[in-house]
C-alpha cells in the first residue's frame, strides 16, 4: 500500500468511524504507530483535511464535527421518496431510514 493508499483509508475509516485511536489505525494498516502519526500531520497540514487530534490513551483522531463529506448527495427526488416511505416502514426499517437521510440527505426547511 502506497503512502497516498494509506492515507485515503485513514481518512475512509474517520469517515465511517467518527474517531479511532492512533494505534487502531496502525493495527487495521499494519504500519507503526510513527507512521500514522506522519500520515495524519500530513493531511492536516500539507492537504488541510479537517482533521483533530486527542491525547491520551494512546492518542487519536477525528474529523471535525462540521465536516460533513456526504451530505447533499441525495437529490431531492430521492430525499422525498426515503421520507415517504417512512410512514410504512416497520420501526427498524423507519431507523434506517432516518439514519440515512440525517447522513447523505439535504436539511429540510419546512414549509416547502
Amino acid at each position: 500500500m502506497t503512502k497516498m493508499e494509506r492515507q485515503s483509508e485513514i481518512i475512509r475509516i474517520l469517515i465511517g468511524r467518527q474517531r479511532e485511536t492512533m494505534a487502531n489505525l496502525a493495527s487495521d494498516l499494519k504500519v507503526s504507530v510513527r507512521t500514522i502519526h506522519r500520515d495524519i500531520l500530513e493531511l492536516m497540514v500539507d492537504s488541510h483535511y479537517p482533521l483533530d487530534t486527542y491525547l491520551g490513551n494512546g492518542g487519536g483522531v477525528s474529523l471535525t464535527d462540521w465536516h460533513h463529506p456526504h451530505r447533499n448527495i441525495f437529490s431531492n427526488e430521492q430525499q422525498t421518496v426515503l421520507t415517504e416511505l417512512i410512514s410504512v416502514a416497520n420501526p427498524h426499517q423507519q431507523e434506517v431510514l432516518h439514519g440515512l437521510i440525517k447522513a447523505y440527505g439535504k436539511p429540510m426547511v419546512k414549509g416547502r
